[in-house]
């Protein structure tokens, strides 16, 4: 990293004249008027080497552009080094060097540096001058819960054994290509357990798909057993203990997870067990994710974003749940959580049926708020939520906004499924998605 700013060429001021070149100036503007935040992304870029091109590399100031450009137009990296490239509105707002493009490899290690917290600070920032210049007030929000899903592939019993043979396998040819490994017995049962899984998705019957079962789980122990004989041939040996360190931080990650997968199998499968689903793994890669029943519709695999948003549509707050919380649960904790950001209450607050419990409408006013509607009354009556009839259908009608907001943020802004890994990258993912959605709502609805 050579510097915090790019020295401005002239090359900044050109933007095309349309309604994306007209948001990315009036963004890159709000970016110019808070030279602060720098120093907040500054901190996590510095917590590793941010890499770098030849003679040339990223500023912190063109690493928070690239990765705002990134969620706004929701590009992959590899796109988003072409339009850096090709584009003159991209090249304007990146503020990158003259006739320097940072590779797609570059450009996912120094964005992925960013913390969720620091996305959520900018975001408070945005909010903030929002604040200032009367866009949006906080005093009338609306509440909702949505699903971002992880980028793991549809899971079943069968898929995850699979999952965990290969993956051991590749851990067996990992530890053979280590410097001074010796010759290393273990048996290579990739191709017969995916015809064991692939059997099984095809079968009919549940006497027929145990046999299965039993025979695919049998592979799987003995690539476990393959896998502790291998850990300890290695350790006798005189391998590079850096090298044998990095390979033994793969295997702890993996194999409780593996070991926890034949655990649910036999339980579901063999035995007849139902197993709740907060014992339950449905990834190796991304093992933090939740499986969210939405109202008895369907099943998704992910976390559970919930959202405040406010009269002028920006997102005001997020929380991403861990678990499968009921929502009703979650009002007042993200209600005390708008308290806090805005230091008093919201006037008026709207939310879906599902958050809906009398408790709720009574805490709701001992905090100060005056009306409170939900979308479904669930046994409450309507003089109990609001002043009149009126305002219950004002409220009512206003909180059916949030749904547009949350289908944009899933259509325009990514939010339908992350594909960044790992939760704390999950968290960055979501907020990031959140301050590119409320910094270009932000230029549209501030006064020229």
């Amino acid at each position: 990293m050579r510097e915090k700013r790019t020295v401005q060429c002239s090359i900044f001021d050109f933007f095309a004249a349309h309604d994306i070149g007209r948001e990315l100036k009036a963004m890159s503007a709000w970016l110019d008027t808070h030279p602060e935040v720098l120093a907040w992304v500054e901190q996590d870029l510095r917590q590793g080497p941010l890499e770098e091109s030849g003679r040339k590399g990223q500023t912190v100031e063109s690493v928070l552009r690239c990765a705002l450009l990134k969620q706004y137009r929701q590009l992959s990296y590899e796109e988003l080094a072409f339009f850096l490239l090709d584009s003159v509105s991209f090249q304007a707002f990146a503020r990158l060097p003259l006739e320097f493009v940072p590779k797609k490899a570059a450009l996912q290690r120094n964005i992925a540096r960013i913390k969720a917290s620091t996305w959520e600070r900018l975001n408070r920032c945005l909010l903030q001058q929002a604040r200032q210049d009367k866009i949006e007030q906080g005093r009338l929000i609306r509440l909702d819960s949505t699903v971002t899903e992880t980028p793991i592939h549809a899971p079943s019993d069968s898929s995850l054994l699979w999952d965990g043979v290969r993956v051991l396998v590749r851990l067996f040819e990992q530890a053979q290509a280590l410097p001074g490994a010796p010759m290393l017995a273990y048996q290579d049962h990739r191709r017969r357990a995916k015809r064991r899984m692939r059997a099984i998705d095809h079968s009919r019957g549940e006497a027929k798909k145990a046999k299965l079962y039993r025979d695919l789980l049998k592979v799987t122990r003995q690539s476990l057993a393959d896998l502790d004989q291998i850990e300890a041939d290695l350790k006798a040996s005189a391998v590079d203990p850096v090298l044998w360190a990095v390979w033994r931080c793969e295997v702890e990650r993996y194999r409780p997870l593996i070991a926890r997968v034949i655990d649910q199998t036999e339980r579901r499968v063999l035995q007849g067990e139902s197993v709740p689903a907060a014992e339950k793994i449905v990834s190796l890669f991304e093992p933090h994710t939740d499986i969210i029943v939405k109202a008895r519709r369907d099943t998704r695999f992910g976390h559970k974003p919930n959202l405040t948003t406010g009269k002028s549509g920006l997102i005001l707050d997020a929380v991403v749940e861990a678990g499968n919380p009921a929502d009703s649960e979650r009002f007042l904790a993200m209600l005390d959580r708008h308290i806090d950001h805005y230091g008093r209450p919201p006037r008026q607050a709207a939310a879906d049926g599902g958050y809906a419990s009398t408790d709720n409408v009574q805490q709701a006013k001992a905090r100060g708020v005056q009306d409170v509607a939900f979308h479904k009354k669930r046994g409450l009556a309507v003089e109990d939520m609001a002043r009149s009839p009126w305002v219950y259908r004002k409220l009512r009608h206003f909180r059916a906004g949030i749904e547009a907001g949350i289908s944009c943020l899933k259509r325009a802004y990514g939010l339908a499924r992350c594909t960044w890994k790992g939760l704390e990258h999950f968290k960055a993912y979501v907020w990031s998605a959140m301050l590119a959605h409320n910094l270009s709502m932000f230029a549209r609805l501030k006064p020229a």
